[in-house]
């Protein structure tokens, strides 16, 4: 069956399947697939054309999108699930891989802003995402935070015990490092915002940004580039990966 609504965002956009394809880098044939069959691309790919033919992704492959994640998180969650490598940056909370589904719970039922059942429906594709962590070929997953993220209460003591146990074990696997900036260190470049930066297998690098209303996903390679050295910038605040892995459990047993 083709793939009715991507042809007609083609037509509307003046593309062809040789021009489509010229512009996102694949065989004109492979394009050629997407309208006769309805194969669905890459994820990287999808998005590619979702920009060429500014429509939503979602909209010419609606399939991969009815996941439980907010529609503005998808396409990044699609990206995180072929990364070779992610580097997060978190300078207020667990980034979501490693928060327990208690941690997670707390912080989308604070101030009553989410609806029960959508706070359940987000905490569970949470969860699920963290398999990608437990496959056989899993991502190389480096994750900075600031040690506030330790000591900040999200939800009752039990809540943060339990989150502070489950990030020293998890910082223990040989693909996961947990670093930690001290409380002590000054102003520094990562304050200005939380970000990923994902690499893929073909070496195809990527980034996402969020804020209080949705996300991002950045794929123009300057913007990459330039958080690349805010990256760079903020791992030369953080302590070595088994001085961190100390510290979290030192503040783990305030919690206690």
């Amino acid at each position: 069956m083709g793939n009715e609504a991507l042809r007609v965002a083609m037509a509307e956009a003046g593309e062809t399947v040789e021009s489509l394809a010229e512009k996102v880098r694949v065989d004109p044939k492979t394009a050629a697939r997407w309208l006769a069959s309805g194969r669905i691309p890459h994820p990287r790919t999808r998005i590619a054309v979702a920009e060429v033919l500014r429509r939503d992704a979602a909209d010419l492959w609606p399939e991969p999108f009815r996941r439980r994640d907010l529609p503005w998180f998808r396409p990044w969650a699609e990206l995180e699930q072929d990364a070779a490598s992610l580097r997060s940056y978190q300078p207020l909370l667990v980034p979501g891989l490693l928060q327990t589904e208690g941690y997670a719970r707390a912080i989308l039922g604070t101030g009553g802003l989410v609806a029960p059942a959508e706070v359940d429906e987000i905490v569970a594709s949470r969860i699920d995402r963290q398999a990608v962590l437990c496959r056989d070929d899993p991502p190389q997953l480096v994750a900075v935070i600031d040690e506030v993220v330790l000591r900040r209460p999200v939800g009752d003591h039990a809540v943060m015990a339990g989150q502070l146990a489950h990030l020293a074990s998890v910082a223990e696997w040989e693909h996961v490092h947990v670093r930690v900036i001290p409380a002590e260190s000054p102003w520094h470049t990562g304050l200005a915002g939380p970000f990923v930066l994902g690499r893929l297998p073909d070496g195809t690098e990527l980034a996402y940004l969020d804020n209080q209303l949705r996300g991002q996903v950045v794929t123009d390679p300057l913007d990459v580039a330039n958080l690349g050295r805010r990256w760079e910038s903020v791992t030369g605040e953080a302590l070595p990966r088994r001085r961190s892995i100390e510290l979290i459990r030192e503040v783990a047993t305030t919690w206690t």
